[in-house]
């Protein structure tokens, strides 16, 4: 079901540019205020228990002056103030609260109006008014038996309603019902248009319900509330508007250009042309940490290319000496190979088989240094550097070539496979052996968290003018001996894959290799 859903939107998703998709998100962060008052109702709840208040509050003053009008004028001295005041938690919720039908016609009453509570209603008119005129709420009062004492409806009752009942139980209630009044073109915008809050207050005088005040009015409407302040709203609007636009054009010079400018930059480099990719005038942090990126990755496609490019050139060159001596004598045979004698037919069999030979280690040679400039190195790699020097000194020494071991008992190990090492310190070894050296010093020291470890010769050391060259691919000053100048390559490769490094120090006497490895953690 999840795949299914993934491919049809991957189907359907629109190709846009980064603009377009700033822009649209900071629309919709934008609008999310207004997508929360009007679909959420959040501002519109806000505004009902707003009238619910109101409505409690002018409840309890109008009951506690009907209470003190009942009893008359007091002549003992006013109750103690409370000690704390507090806000009254509202009740309804236009998301949980039940909505009631509109309130029905006052039922038919057998019973008179209790006359005190009528007296009562009377003096209390002229305040019920006024309250009236000046909050547009609907006021009115009830007896004890829920019979209404003013009104249209006077003489009826409401006891049915269960407002009226739970105030005459002496609880005050809130409830929210349909309003049935006039309805307005824009009131699907406000759910607070279609309905009328309804609070029943108990009148209590010496601790009993003398009568009920039932108070209701219909909440301000979202629309009308929106109205009114549509210059203020229309403003902000603009106000937004205009924020978004600069904040699209600032996203846009910051993000959306440095990458439009890396992806021509990296079309170029592709077609094989290499172009600077310019810095962004507003800088940030990510695109500037890309364009160094960029730029390393740029350096090393162009080294890599130049190495390709000379190690294409020196292949064709090494093999291009044994091919031909090999077609050359396979020509000459070809042509006299029946007039020659035996001993010169043998000599030029002899030049083809050696030339086959160095053909031979060249590409043996080239796939070892294949492998190790393709090598990565485990970051967890271990080696005891001192049982792999003991193993190629016990290998390579002989008795016209002595190597002589100072490796401290406390050397840590080192970072990289025990086979890679023995590989770089027997190409060492046997070079110095080939050069004619008698005596190789290996030494060990530790600087930190770097190994070093340095092997010293007493050959003829390394001509002042290949020092430069020593380490390049197909470099040998003993070519015909055979050498294929791949040996120091293939070392500095399989160090560089651990994170280490060859290199050759100065000396008086001999050659003096150094190799420096990280401590394993």
């Amino acid at each position: 079901m999840i795949a299914r859903l993934k491919g049809w939107i991957a189907r359907h998703w629109p190709v846009l540019r980064l603009r377009t998709l700033l822009l649209c998100t900071l629309l919709f962060v934008a609008a999310l205020p207004g997508f929360g008052a009007i679909f959420l109702r959040v501002y519109e709840n806000a505004l009902v228990r707003r009238t619910e208040a109101e409505l409690v509050a002018q409840g309890a003053a109008l009951a506690a002056s009907a209470a003190v009008v009942g009893q008359g004028i007091p002549t003992s001295p006013l109750p103690p103030a409370p000690d704390g005041y507090h806000d009254r938690t509202t009740e309804v919720d236009l998301r949980s609260s039940p909505i009631l039908p509109p309130r029905p016609p006052a039922a038919v009453e057998s019973h008179r109006p209790d006359p005190a509570a009528l007296a009562l209603a009377w003096r209390m008119g002229p305040a019920f008014q006024e309250t009236k005129v000046t909050t547009l709420a609907s006021i009115l009062m009830l007896d004890r038996r829920g019979v209404l004492l003013n009104g249209r409806e006077a003489g009826r009752s409401l006891a049915a309603l269960p407002e009226v009942r739970a105030a005459l139980e002496g609880r005050a209630v809130t409830v929210l019902r349909e309003n049935e009044g006039r309805r307005h073109s824009l009131e699907w915008l406000s759910r607070a248009a279609s309905i009328r809050l309804h609070h029943a207050r108990p009148i209590v005088i010496d601790g009993k319900v003398i009568g009920v005040l039932l108070v209701s009015r219909s909440p301000r409407a979202l629309f009308l509330g929106v109205y009114e302040d549509r210059g203020k709203i229309v403003l902000g609007v603009v106000l937004i508007l205009a924020m978004l636009i600069l904040l699209s054009g600032v996203l846009s010079r910051a993000i959306v250009r440095p990458i439009e400018s890396l992806s021509r930059a990296t079309r170029e480099l592709a077609s094989g042309r290499r172009v600077e990719a310019r810095q962004p005038t507003l800088q940030v942090v990510e695109i500037g940490a890309l364009y160094r990126d960029f730029e390393r990755m740029a350096d090393s496609i162009d080294k890599r290319s130049r190495y390709l490019r000379d190690f294409a050139s020196s292949v064709s060159h090494e093999f291009k000496t044994p091919l031909a001596g090999i077609s050359g004598a396979i020509e000459l045979l070809e042509d006299h190979g029946e007039d020659m004698a035996a001993p010169e037919r043998a000599r030029f069999l002899a030049n083809m088989a050696a030339d086959a030979a160095r053909l031979s280690r060249l590409v043996r040679r080239l796939l070892e240094l294949a492998r190790a400039d393709v090598l990565v190195g485990e970051r967890d790699a271990r080696t005891d550097a001192r049982a792999v020097l003991a193993s190629v000194a016990d290998a390579m020494a002989s008795e016209r070539f002595t190597i002589v071991l100072e490796v401290p008992e406390a050397t840590p190990a080192i970072s990289m496979d025990a086979g890679a090492l023995e590989a770089v310190l027997t190409t060492l070894a046997e070079n110095a052996r080939q050069a004619g050296a008698t005596r190789l010093d290996i030494g060990v020291t530790q600087d930190e968290s770097v190994v070093l470890i340095d092997l010293a010769d007493n050959g003829p050391g390394v001509p002042q003018g290949d020092r430069e060259r020593i380490f390049d691919a197909f470099f040998t000053s003993k070519r015909e001996q055979g050498g294929t100048g791949l040996g120091l390559a293939i070392a500095a490769s399989l160090l560089g894959a651990y994170g280490a490094r060859l290199t050759l120090l100065p000396s008086q006497y001999g050659a003096t290799f150094r190799i420096e490895c990280r401590v394993a953690g």
